[in-house]
């Protein structure tokens, strides 16, 4: 084998989900260069569904985290994390990637015994001591105005991909779908608009007075569905108990997992989301419209991006501050009012016209 020649390649990106997502388009750039290349993936559980089964994925090495976050036994957790870095040496990368930039995947690939180690400079934690291939960018490595999809797809250029079209390739869960949604989706004389209101941070939220205002104007014309996990019930209860319901209104909260999530975007016409992993797997579906909205993150760094994509952020000083939680000292939370109803419901009315 030649020094250049690449014929194994791993990408580390552990986590979250949409960071996940948002590293897709770099596999499907490698693949698209090298389609013989054997190309891995490290990820953890949380973040695996979009990987595991992924066409352009040859093997998945599955971090087990919340399995270990349970487990109290620390040295079963050890050993068991030394048998998945023993498996990941035995591939004897050409190439390793870490995307995350953290220690915890600066560490992964220190110990991956990849012959060339790949990252971008300005990674935290210290994590670029154990790459020994440093892509100068001059980018901050959480610039809040460079998109982290096009961040990665700086890689793809260092390794002579072409870097600039944005493709996603998801797993088939065809068989794997809840039945019952395929009833839901299956009349479609009133458009669709699934509206996922969840997510992570709280400062991420949008105020509930807006979201129940944007389905009281938009639930005579438009099937509305709504989707979130079991432990957003309360958000959600508190959003509809302001709406004046009816049967154009499907209350889906606690019934999906992700996977059903790519089944509901490919068929719906429009989706209003906060920045969140709905929202990436919404872009990644290539289907519907997307109003994204954005508070304490930024559009710049995480929204997606193209003709079919709206994105909102908050008008304030401070926002984006990229915080998990609100530093502003005189009202908390002050941004995820500042974006009106109406500026939603208008572009609704826009592209469904």
């Amino acid at each position: 084998m030649s020094e250049n020649k690449i014929n194994k390649i791993l990408i580390i990106r552990l986590s979250a989900l949409g960071d996940t997502i948002h590293t897709l388009p770099l596999a499907y750039a490698i693949k698209e260069k090298y389609p013989m290349v054997h190309l891995d993936w490290v990820v953890e559980d949380k973040a695996s569904d979009f990987i595991i089964n992924n066409p352009l994925i040859d093997r998945v090495f599955v971090i087990p985290k919340r399995k270990w976050k349970n487990n109290k036994n620390k040295i079963s957790n050890l050993k068991e994390f030394s048998k998945i870095i023993k498996e990941i040496q035995k591939e004897n990368y050409d190439v390793v990637i870490d995307t995350q930039q953290l220690l915890k995947s600066a560490v992964i690939m220190g110990l991956s015994k990849g012959r060339r180690k790949i990252a971008l400079d300005g990674g935290r934690e210290l994590s670029g001591i154990f790459a020994n291939e440093i892509i100068k960018t001059g980018l901050k490595p959480f610039d809040i105005n460079f998109h982290v999809v096009k961040r990665n797809m700086l890689i793809a250029k260092y390794l002579g991909c072409s870097g600039d079209a944005v493709n996603f390739v998801l797993p088939d869960f065809g068989s794997e779908i809840n039945e019952n949604l395929k009833e839901v989706f299956s009349d479609k004389t009133k458009k669709t608009i699934v509206i996922s209101p969840a997510t992570t941070w709280q400062n991420k939220h949008w105020d509930n007075k807006n979201w129940s205002e944007v389905i009281n104007k938009l639930k005579d014309e438009y099937k509305i569905v709504i989707t979130a996990t079991e432990k957003d019930k309360k958000v959600i209860n508190e959003i509809l108990n302001l709406v004046e319901l009816n049967e154009n209104i499907i209350n889906l909260t606690g019934m999906t997992t992700l996977k059903d999530l790519v089944y509901i975007f490919k068929n719906t016409d429009l989706v209003i989301t906060p920045d969140s992993g709905s929202c990436h797997i919404a872009w990644a579906v290539n289907h519907p419209y997307i109003i994204s909205l954005f508070f304490s993150t930024s559009q710049k760094r995480t929204a997606p991006f193209g003709n079919k994509y709206y994105s909102l952020q908050a008008g304030i000083n401070c926002s984006p501050c990229m915080k998990k939680k609100c530093r502003n000292n005189t009202e908390i939370n002050v941004c995820n009012k500042k974006i009106e109803a109406k500026e939603v419901i208008n572009i609704v009315k826009k592209v469904l016209h």
